[in-house]
């Protein structure tokens, strides 16, 4: 089950998304009842998290509904959609409490960056954070050029892993139960920028340089939808693509992160409690422009694309003067 929220009219609405088309929820509950005599009660709410596991108040009527669409014939189902590109698809989760991110999770993009790899009983995962309200960007919104950095912007096609339940200190075993689905995120990076290039030389400059290198405003694109979690078997079996005008320059599976989704969710719970609507970006593949010298400029079009997720498409501008 796809679920995605989006804007149609000058209403927030939710829906079920279906790469072209999008399916109102409402609507879809009308037509059921009407179609099957049962009548389905489904709350009037923007939030995905109650139409999805593993405590969402509606997931199992969400559920039904998506089995019963698919099972209706090809004249049927058109007959409630909306073509994608007459709505705007919005972030399916709208101003998360935390987004977390992880460095360094995907080895080959380790080496490409000219570090060096170890064993994930060795190491741990890093993990930084973005803010919410400035860098969140929706689908088909632009990715803005910084004027104050402009010269390597890089893309970082990553699995995101939405949080569905409170979760503290859970082991690995278990933390797949505190998940709610999956979307694409885009962690959009500066990988040059110097707050004060003219400074005095610090120890820190090169980690804070890096951190602030996140930060810029746009630098977190995400959806097109949720993936319900109770849909992915193995969430270490999902390929990863990314395209820049065409051209491929990430691609890759799920299977070559060094520490899998259940591994992030428990070690991360250790020391932070983990809250439903909370996003982790699971680390990128090799494949980053700054490996090869290659940065976004504007006019550039994005697409990262996690099967069966959905594709995610960012055009590039430059910021305002």
């Amino acid at each position: 089950m796809r679920l995605c929220r989006f804007s149609y009219e000058d209403m927030v609405l939710t829906g079920f998304y279906d790469d072209n088309v999008v399916i109102p929820i409402d609507q879809a509950a009308e037509a059921y009842s009407r179609e099957t005599g049962v009548e389905l009660l489904l709350p009037s709410t923007e939030e995905l998290l109650d139409l999805l596991p593993p405590d969402g108040c509606s997931f199992e009527q969400a559920r039904d509904l998506s089995a019963w669409l698919d099972g209706l014939d090809v004249i049927a189902r058109d007959e409630l959609t909306v073509p994608a590109d007459e709505v705007q698809l919005l972030v399916p989760v709208a101003e998360p409490p935390k987004m977390l991110f992880l460095a360094g999770n995907y080895a080959k993009h380790v080496v490409e960056r000219g570090g060096t790899t170890a064993e994930r009983e060795e190491t741990f995962p890093y993990v930084f954070m973005k803010p919410p309200s400035t860098t969140l960007t929706h689908p088909g919104e632009p990715i803005l050029i910084p004027r104050v950095s402009p010269d390597q912007i890089d893309w970082e096609c990553e699995l995101g892993v939405v949080i569905g339940r409170h979760c503290r200190g859970v082991s690995e075993a278990d933390a797949l139960q505190y998940v709610a689905g999956y979307t694409v995120v885009n962690d959009i990076s500066d990988r040059a920028y110097k707050p004060n290039p003219g400074r005095k030389p610090r120890e820190r400059d090169k980690f804070f340089d890096w951190l602030h290198g996140k930060w810029h405003d746009t630098f977190c694109p995400m959806g097109p939808c949720i993936l319900s979690a109770d849909a992915v078997k193995n969430p270490q079996d999902l390929p990863i693509k990314l395209t820049v005008n065409g051209q491929v320059k990430q691609e890759a599976t799920t299977a070559e992160m060094v520490f899998p989704v259940a591994a992030v969710v428990s070690f991360i719970s250790r020391w932070v409690t983990l809250e439903p609507g909370d996003i982790i970006a699971t680390g990128t593949p090799s494949g980053v422009g700054s490996a090869t010298g290659t940065f976004l400029k504007p006019g550039d079009l994005i697409r990262a694309t996690i099967a069966p997720i959905g594709t995610l498409e960012s055009p590039v501008e430059a910021e305002d003067s």
